[in-house]
């Protein structure tokens, strides 16, 4: 049940920074949605680290953050697909990926 609050959480963080990006792009109502979405990711990770060790948790929160993110970026965004970019963003997955597995 932890793990799957902790995967929630993560879900919940890229929502939140896509509601960022709506803001700032002017739409006024998306920080009402950000900080649901914020505040929940932050409520799920609390709930998650009761059992879950601190820096895995922390690690892995901000893993699924960080891809996410960066996804949704270049998705509906049109971020950068530079291949250096790329596989760093691959290296922070495999990192989170290998911490759950280690874990």
């Amino acid at each position: 049940m932890e793990w799957l609050a902790l995967i929630g959480a993560g879900l919940m963080e890229i929502i939140g920074v896509w509601n960022i990006k709506r803001l700032a792009e002017g739409n006024r109502r998306a920080i009402i949605l950000a900080f649901i979405t914020m505040g929940s990711s932050l409520w799920m990770l609390s709930f998650a680290l009761q059992v879950i060790p601190m820096g895995t948790g922390y690690a892995i929160w901000t893993g699924i953050g960080t891809v996410g993110t960066a996804i949704v970026g270049i998705v509906l965004f049109k971020d950068s697909t530079d291949i250096k970019r790329l596989l760093c963003i691959a290296v922070i997955l495999a990192s989170t990926i290998a911490l759950k597995l280690l874990t």
